[in-house]
């Protein structure tokens, strides 16, 4: 079973698993990026994982308020979590030097196999889109990814505004 699945899987999904292990490879290693480019990545995985809710569970209201209560609580988790340490914010060139981490690798592989899971199991059993449990918990992952995502660049963001305007950077 486990070959057929592999097998029946489209190439443009390797595709893109094969983008995002690059992207993630990259991220862990220390680079001087632009400010916009901090953006592309959590708007794809935005993007991914609202096309898996809506395409799965339609925008059912337990789906999307499961989704946007974990994606809050996650960009606040993150938020709070992300420390900055190894930011160093350059508005005069528009730079941000990022120390290397794993934590996008990890956040965009958790996006990329929950919704690969979540088309398998729903190709075994599509009963299983109409389990709101089974919604709640694949929307509130989801969300928890994003969330934490967005209160990264969030709190980036907020330390690049803070250093152009000549103010004390946040705790």
């Amino acid at each position: 079973m486990f070959r057929q699945i592999i097998v029946n899987t489209p190439v443009w999904v390797w595709a893109l698993l094969a983008f995002l292990i690059y992207r993630g490879m990259r991220a862990a290693v220390g680079q001087e990026t632009k400010l916009k480019t901090i953006f592309i990545i959590p708007a794809i995985m935005l993007v991914l994982s609202l096309q898996g809710i809506a395409t799965t569970f339609g925008m059912e209201r337990t789906a999307a308020a499961s989704w946007l209560l974990c994606m809050i609580a996650g960009t606040g988790l993150a938020w709070h979590l992300f420390r900055g340490d190894g930011i160093a914010v350059y508005p005069e060139r528009g730079i941000i030097f990022q120390q290397g981490s794993w934590t996008p690798l990890m956040l965009m592989m958790g996006i990329f196999f929950t919704k690969y899971v979540v088309g398998v199991m729903l190709a075994l059993d599509p009963s299983h889109k109409q389990q709101v449990l089974f919604a709640s918990v694949v929307c509130a992952s989801y969300g928890l990814f994003n969330g934490i995502f967005i209160g990264r660049v969030l709190r980036i963001v907020t330390m690049y505004r803070h250093k152009q305007m000549g103010m004390a950077l946040p705790a």
